[in-house]
Formats: C-alpha cells, structure tokens, sequence
C-alpha cells in the first residue's frame, strides 16, 4: 500500500519558491496515484486567496496549480483557522475550497499521514 503524505506549504506565493514547489510535490505524488494531503499554513494561506496577478510582479500565477490539484486525485486541501484570521482571509471566498482546521484539527491531521513534508 502506498504510504501517504502531506504536504505543508507556509510561504506566500510570492516569497520564493517554496509555494511552487509544495503544488508541484503535490501534483506529481498525485500522478503516482500515492494518498496526498496538501495543507495550508502560516503565508502559505495567501495563495488561496482570490483576485492574484502574478504578471504585475513579473511571476507565474498558481492558480492554474491549484486548479489542477483535482484533477491529479489531489483533493485533501486544508487551511489553518488562524493562519487566515491572522492575515484576514477568514470570511472570504477562497480558492480552491479547503477545509478550514483548528489547532486540535492541525494535529489531528499531522497524526493521519505516514510522511510529512514541509515547505
């Protein structure tokens, strides 16, 4: 059986490549059909926030990558509560849908996967 993993980004998509690199681990542990679970946290909420244009700072936008996280099998999304409270993400819209964890919920889902990898 394949081991799972979760993946945990924490930079803004922005910052550096650390928010790339996170969507790309995830969509390729995806095409390997391997059990992944991609978790928002800290910055890293920034990237589900909507209405970004990477083009105005001369950078790729993500969008199309967290689009095609379902398409990869990639549909364990999640967010910190207080990750977006504190940048005040918490009562907008975000894209993609995640499920919104509190900090019992955060540790919870740590303890579910096999490996843990963060970015």
């Amino acid at each position: 059986m394949a081991r799972s993993m979760l993946i945990v980004s924490r930079q803004s998509p922005w910052s550096g490549p650390g928010a790339r690199e996170a969507l790309d681990i995830a969509l390729a542990g995806g095409a390997y059909d391997l059990p992944i679970g991609l978790l928002f946290l800290d910055d890293g909420v920034l990237q589900l926030a909507p209405g970004q244009h990477g083009a105005t700072l001369q950078q790729k936008d993500l969008t199309a990558n967290l689009k095609a996280l379902s398409l990869f099998g990639v549909d364990k999304l999640y967010a910190c509560a207080r990750s977006l409270a504190d940048r005040g993400l918490a009562n907008t819209a975000l894209a993609p849908a995640v499920e919104i964890l509190d900090a019992q919920g955060l540790a919870e889902l740590i303890n579910r996967y096999d490996q843990v990898i963060t970015l």
